[in-house]
C-alpha cells in the first residue's frame, strides 16, 4: 500500500443543504486506516504510522476477512457510563505499552473499529467512485461483520441528526457530498464536519509569564499535560493569578516539562486550581486545540 493522507473533513458552522448531501455521526476516536491482504493486516494512523500493535483485537478481527481490502475508519472506546465514544479513554488505551500492558488495556478498554469508507476491494481501487457508491459497497461487504468491526449509518436529514447529537452529547456530525470521490487531505470541498464544543474539567498547575505578566495557564487533565489556555483570561483574573503562591519547582505537577518559547517562564502553583475549558478537539498528543476558559475556581 502506498502511503497517503486520509481524506479529512473541513470545519463548518453550518450544515450544507440539499439532496446531494449525506450525514454521519462523528466518532470521537483515533483515525485508523486498515490494509487487509489475504489474512495479513496492517493498521496505520492518519499520519501513516503503524498501529496494529496498539490495537491487536482490531487486527485479529480484520484478519478473518477474505481477499484484499483498504478501509478507512475510527478506533473508538465507548464510555460505559454514557455509551458514547470517549477520546480520553481511547487516549488512555493508546498509551498502553508492551505486550502484557496492551493485553491488560484491551481487557479494560476494548476498542471498536467504526468503518466509514472502503477504498479498495480486491484489485479494484474505489477512490474515484462517488461516496454514495462506496458506501453501498461497504454495507454489502460488512453485512456479516461482528464486533469489534462496525460501520456507521448514513442519514439524509442533517438537521435532525444535529439535533440528536446536541441532545445526546455526541461530538458532532460529518457532512459528505454523495457524488464525491475520495481525495487526499483537505484538498476538496466535499466533506465537512460540524462539532459540538466539548467541555473539560481541568487543573491549572502553572502560570506562563512573559515580559513580567501572566500570559497563559498550564492545564493538566488525567495526570498529563493538556495544553495552555489564555483565551478568556481578563485583567481581573490575571491580577488574582499574580497573587497566588508559585515557584519554579515542577515536581509533582506533570511527568515532563511543557514546551516554552523564548522569553517565557513557568511558575508552578503551590496548590492547583480547578477550571472548566472548552476547545475544538484533543490532538493525538493529548493537547486541547483552541482552548477557551469558561470558569476558574478563584
Amino acid at each position: 500500500m502506498r502511503p497517503f493522507k486520509p481524506m479529512s473533513p473541513l470545519q463548518t458552522d453550518r450544515l450544507p443543504q440539499g439532496a446531494e448531501w449525506g450525514f454521519q455521526l462523528k466518532w470521537d476516536g483515533y483515525r485508523l486506516i486498515a490494509n487487509v491482504e489475504e489474512g495479513g493486516v496492517r493498521l496505520f494512523t492518519k499520519n501513516m504510522l503503524p498501529a496494529e500493535g496498539k490495537f491487536p483485537e482490531i487486527a485479529k478481527a480484520l484478519s478473518s476477512l477474505p481477499g484484499k481490502l483498504l478501509l478507512d475508519g475510527e478506533a473508538v472506546v465507548l464510555d460505559p457510563a454514557t455509551g458514547r465514544p470517549s477520546f480520553q479513554l481511547v487516549q488512555q488505551r493508546n498509551k498502553a505499552a508492551g505486550a502484557s500492558g496492551i493485553r491488560r488495556a484491551a481487557d479494560k478498554l476494548p476498542v471498536q473499529y467504526i468503518v466509514f469508507d472502503v477504498l479498495r476491494i480486491g484489485e479494484e481501487d474505489l477512490r474515484s467512485l462517488p461516496f454514495e457508491e462506496r458506501d453501498r459497497r461497504l454495507r454489502e461487504l460488512a453485512a456479516d461483520w461482528q464486533a469489534p468491526l462496525f460501520t456507521t449509518d448514513l442519514f439524509p436529514d442533517g438537521t435532525a441528526l444535529w439535533q440528536w447529537v446536541q441532545a445526546n452529547g455526541w461530538e458532532g456530525i460529518v457532512c459528505k457530498r454523495l457524488s464525491s470521490a475520495y481525495r487526499e487531505g483537505k484538498e476538496h470541498r466535499d466533506w465537512y464536519k460540524r462539532k459540538s464544543m466539548p467541555e473539560f474539567d481541568v487543573e491549572i498547575v502553572g502560570l506562563v509569564w512573559r515580559e513580567g505578566r501572566v500570559a497563559s495557564m498550564i492545564m493538566k487533565e488525567n495526570g498529563d499535560y493538556f495544553g495552555r489556555v489564555s483565551s478568556g483570561l481578563n485583567g481581573a483574573l490575571k491580577d488574582k493569578l499574580r497573587q497566588l503562591d508559585a515557584s519554579d519547582a515542577m515536581e509533582g505537577h506533570l511527568p515532563r516539562k511543557p514546551p516554552t518559547a523564548r522569553g517565557e517562564r513557568i511558575r508552578w502553583l503551590g496548590v492547583p486550581i480547578g477550571a472548566r475549558v472548552t476547545g475544538s478537539e484533543v490532538t493525538d498528543e493529548g493537547v486541547l486545540r483552541h482552548p477557551k476558559l469558561i470558569s476558574l475556581d478563584l
